[in-house]
């Protein structure tokens, strides 16, 4: 496994990671989250990223009860605070709800500290001055080593700089978003200024598009499939055949070489170099090995088969 350091902190983590969203706690069983866990660990793979909704709670429930196991100091453990509940200080970016969170991620992950806390999404109903001196505290407190966003836009990370600066607080050092073939323009684009300027980490997230890079959607939504589970209809939207059409095109590419779409795109979105870590998910420990394999396709990705690639997507940024 190869390691690279997170923006411009001094933590490393694995340029491939493991992430709980949708399998842990839901859509695998606990023995299979374990199996998949303990490989990847196998495999050199040292950040497990978690969120207090996933699973509502119980990724985190199931994922704590196999890492406590290991050794901490190997580990980099993350969570996310936003949609806690249904109550009214349930959710958001509070300070009540902020350390809220927190402690009940501590619990359920059977930790002392998160390596990596985020902030789940923008929260226009908090001011960011409020947010930022709660992550500071945590910090300051040892429960918390580094703290982030995930989908925050560059106007929203500048302001958060801008108030970490002017109150001497600690500034985020990661920002989560979206990012692969089909969705650049964050990483690519929007980003790149706080990246140059700040060392802006990036753990970015759904590298494979939720599946549709690895053609399983070739043909169609198959049943028991990601995109055909309940409340997945905004995924549906994004199989456009225009998508899926150039999915298939990657599949040349792919067979040249000797790879599966899966790791072409593991590895594509692993090249770029303001990419700290990729999140993977794995729904079985085949999946989890092929998704590690993706490393050895690196070095494969010339200047000529990204131009090759960059023809198929045709979507380059402006």
């Amino acid at each position: 496994m190869e390691y690279c350091r997170l923006g411009r902190s001094g933590l490393k983590v694995s340029v491939l990671s493991f992430g709980t969203w949708v399998t842990v706690g839901k859509q695998i069983d606990d023995g299979m989250s374990r199996r998949c866990i303990l490989q990847a660990v196998e495999r050199g793979v040292n950040f497990f990223d978690h969120a207090e909704a996933y699973a509502m709670g119980q990724a985190e429930i199931v994922s704590g009860h196999i890492l406590k196991e290991l050794r901490r100091e190997s580990l980099v453990i993350s969570s996310k605070v936003f949609w806690g509940g249904d109550g009214p200080n349930d959710r958001g970016l509070s300070r009540k709800h902020v350390f809220e969170a927190c402690h009940a991620a501590l619990k359920r992950l059977q930790t002392d500290y998160l390596d990596l806390y985020f902030c789940h999404r923008p929260d226009p109903d908090t001011p960011v001055e409020e947010t930022v001196r709660a992550m500071d505290t945590l910090i300051q407190q040892g429960k918390v080593l580094y703290w982030g966003t995930s989908e925050w836009n560059a106007m929203q990370l500048a302001e958060a700089y801008a108030v970490a600066d002017r109150l001497n607080l600690t500034p985020p050092t990661m920002e989560q978003p979206q990012y692969n073939m089909f969705q650049r323009e964050g990483v690519e684009v929007e980003l790149q200024p706080l990246i140059k300027l700040h060392g802006l980490g990036t753990t970015i997230w759904s590298p494979l598009a939720g599946g549709l890079l690895t053609g399983k959607y070739d043909d169609g939504i198959p049943a028991g499939s990601r995109a055909s589970l309940e409340g997945m209809d905004w995924y549906q939207e994004e199989l456009t055949e225009e998508r899926r059409a150039k999915v298939r095109q990657l599949r040349a590419v792919a067979d040249d070489l000797e790879c599966s779409r899966a790791q072409l795109a593991l590895a594509w979105a692993t090249k770029h170099p303001h990419v700290s870590t990729v999140i993977t998910g794995a729904s079985h420990v085949n999946q989890l090995n092929e998704n590690l394999d993706a490393l050895a396709v690196i070095p494969k990705l010339t200047d000529e088969v990204m131009d090759r690639i960059a023809t198929i997507l045709n979507n380059e940024p402006s």
